[in-house]
Order: structure tokens, then sequence, then C-alpha cells
């Protein structure tokens, strides 16, 4: 049987089994539209606020302006007591309260220190930072009006008094992810961990059910069937990776620093060596089942372990020591590096270097286990 022709009946086992091809086909189609959801959004904005206003002042009525101003948040409505804001709160009317106490207007023009209260749902710290973001910008917008009233009023010239306030001019400008969204970096990583995933469960699954009886697979030598095999699920997982780095990326906006040739020269040793660890691993099980309980239960470790969900610096190095080993994990970064940060191709080397390096190692492994199971057919039919 020429190799052409195995990799060709492969497929169509893949095709033919349905748990196979609802994790692939299915999974792969269901996640390009689950996992970005959440994040098209990019960052929060209009975060409702109830406010309390004990001073009834002008300037507290300004401040209110100035927060209702802040993109982050929109002023709601008005509670008369703390008692009604946590209702308004609770009732989900508001995701945050601003005090505003009684004697609000009279510290501050006595140039003496205010505190605003504030109150918000930790758990959701995105929404809770960009309110508290916007609350301090328009803070300090008001303490910069009193501030800069006090200087005209003592003879200051107008010019001198707003540069003695400004004394430093803050100019941020992100390297990277300039529109400070999560679908420009959380998206590119989330794809390629489901592309690594459902690879190593379509090759685990397939692996598990043939090696147990005779068929196809047993007309090759154990490298040749390991071959065929990494063949056959890179071919099939070249259409998807187009579909995820071409048509998904358009479709969601993320960006393309990388160049096409860039691209696929990075794809081509994570794919390689995905599959090669995929079929080393299928010759570990023993039933069908196993591979997607223990794949699945692996996917948030790989996350975290990926460094772009979550800082390096906080895992404990024997756990990223361990997850080098682990295909995506490489791959995730030489992609973002690659692709969303502009990097060089020199450094992005070294990524490209350990995916082909993974490879080395799990053909061997993929060769021993699949002649060892060979090995075991026969006392399984006896």
């Amino acid at each position: 049987m020429s190799w052409w022709r195995w990799i060709g009946l492969d497929l169509l086992s893949v095709m033919k089994d349905r748990a196979i091809a609802l994790t692939l086909f299915g999974g792969i189609s269901f996640y390009a539209i689950l996992y970005p959801s959440p994040y098209l959004n990019n960052v929060p904005t209009a975060q409702a606020l109830v406010v309390v206003d004990l001073d009834h002042s002008s300037l507290s009525r300004q401040m209110i302006r100035h927060a209702d101003a802040n993109p982050g948040i929109s002023v709601k409505g008005y509670a008369g007591s703390i008692d009604d804001a946590r209702q308004w709160l609770e009732d989900g009317r508001a995701s945050s309260i601003l005090v505003i106490p009684e004697d609000f207007r009279h510290k501050l023009l006595r140039g003496n220190q205010v505190t605003l209260g504030y109150g918000g749902d930790a758990s959701y710290f995105l929404i809770y930072s960009a309110v508290v973001q916007g609350l301090t910008q328009a803070g300090l917008d008001i303490a910069h009006k009193v501030q800069l009233r006090g200087l005209l009023a003592q003879g200051t010239n107008p010019t001198k008094a707003e540069k003695s306030l400004d004394a430093i001019a803050l100019n941020a400008v992100p390297v990277f992810n300039k529109g400070l969204g999560y679908p420009a970096y959380v998206i590119p990583g989330l794809f390629l961990l489901i592309l690594h995933q459902t690879l190593l469960i379509g090759t685990g699954i397939l692996g598990a059910g043939q090696w147990r009886r005779s068929g196809y697979w047993h007309q090759l030598s154990p490298l040749g069937i390991v071959l065929c095999r990494i063949g056959s699920f890179t071919l099939l997982y070249c259409v998807f990776s187009a579909l995820y780095i071409g048509w998904c990326y358009y479709l969601y906006g993320v960006g393309l620093l990388a160049s096409l040739g860039q691209v696929l020269l990075l794809m081509l040793p994570f794919l390689l060596a995905t599959a090669c660890c995929g079929v080393a691993l299928s010759t570990l099980f023993n039933r069908r089942d196993l591979p997607t309980q223990i794949l699945v239960l692996s996917s948030m470790p790989i996350l975290f372990a990926s460094g772009f969900v979550w800082p390096l610096t906080l895992i404990p190095e024997p756990l990223i020591w361990v997850s080098q080993l682990v295909p995506a994990v490489p791959g995730i970064m030489g992609m973002l590096q690659l692709n969303q940060m502009g990097a060089d191709w020199s450094q992005v080397l070294p990524r490209w270097l350990q995916l082909w390096a993974l490879l080395l190692l799990y053909l061997p492994l993929a060769w021993w286990g699949v002649k060892r199971r060979l090995q075991q057919l026969p006392q399984v039919n006896a």
C-alpha cells in the first residue's frame, strides 16, 4: 500500500468516526465562535454608576458631570442614602456606587483633603478597575480646577498657573496591543491552543480505537504508520489553521504583522510536532474516552504556562520547564511575538528550533509506542 493511499484511508477513518469528526470539525467550528465572543467588546465602557450626593453643591455636581463624561462610566441615577444605592446594586441597575461626602465643597475650597467613597463588586475586576480609573481622573480634574481658581485669585498669570499645575505631562503609548483590547492578544493564543488540543484528542481517540485490533494501519512498518499519521493530521490541520489564522483573524479584526511565509514557516513545525506528540500519547490509551477527558483537563495549565494570560514570573519554575515539552507553549509565544508584536524572525528562531526539537523528541517515542502496541496485538486477539 502506498503512503498516499494510507493517508487517504486515515483521513476517511477520521471522517467516518463520529467522535473524532465531532471533536475536530464541530469543536473547531464551535470554538471559533464561542471563545472570542466574550472579548469582542474589547474594554469595559459606560459602566452603570449610582451617585449618593450628600453635599448638593456646585462642585459635587461638577464632579458628577466629569465622571459621567468619562468613557468608562455612565451615571444612571441618584440615591438618597447608601442603603438606597446598595439596593440599586442588588437589583442590577448599577455596578458601582459613588458617595460624595457632605463637606466636599467646603474642604476643597479650604485646601483640605477630601475622600470620595466608591463601592463596587471587585469580582468583576475589569469593570471595577474601569470605574476606579474614571473616578480617579474625574477627581483629579476637579482638584485641578479648584487649585487653578486659587492661583488665579492670588493674581498668578493664567499661563503660569496652568504650567505650574501641569508640570509633568504623561504621553502613554502602548508598544503592543495599541487598541488596549482583548482580541488582539487573547484570540491568537486561544486559537493555537484549540488547534493543539483538538489535534491531540483526534489522534488520541483514533489511536486508542485502532491499536487493539487489525486494520489498514498494520500494512506499514511502525515508523511508516507514525509518519503517515503525522502526514494525514498535518494535512487536515493545514485547512483548520487556514480557517483560524485567515478567515477568523479577519472576522475578529486581529492584526497581522507577519508575512504569510513567516506564518507558514512557524506553523509547519508546530503542526508536525503536535501531531507526533498526539501519536505518541495515543499509544498510552486503551479506551477511546480517555484522550478527551485527560487532554481537556490539561488545557487550562497549558493556557497559563503559555504566558500570555498570566505572567510567567508568578508560575513556579519547574512547571515552566515541564511546559516547554508541550508544542503549544513555544508555538503560541512564537506566533504572538511574530504576528502580534512584530518581532523579527531572528527573535522567533529559538522557539522555531524548539518546535523542531520537540518533533525529534516525540518521533522515536511515537515509533516505540506504536511498535509496542503492534507487538501486543497477537496477545490481545488470542
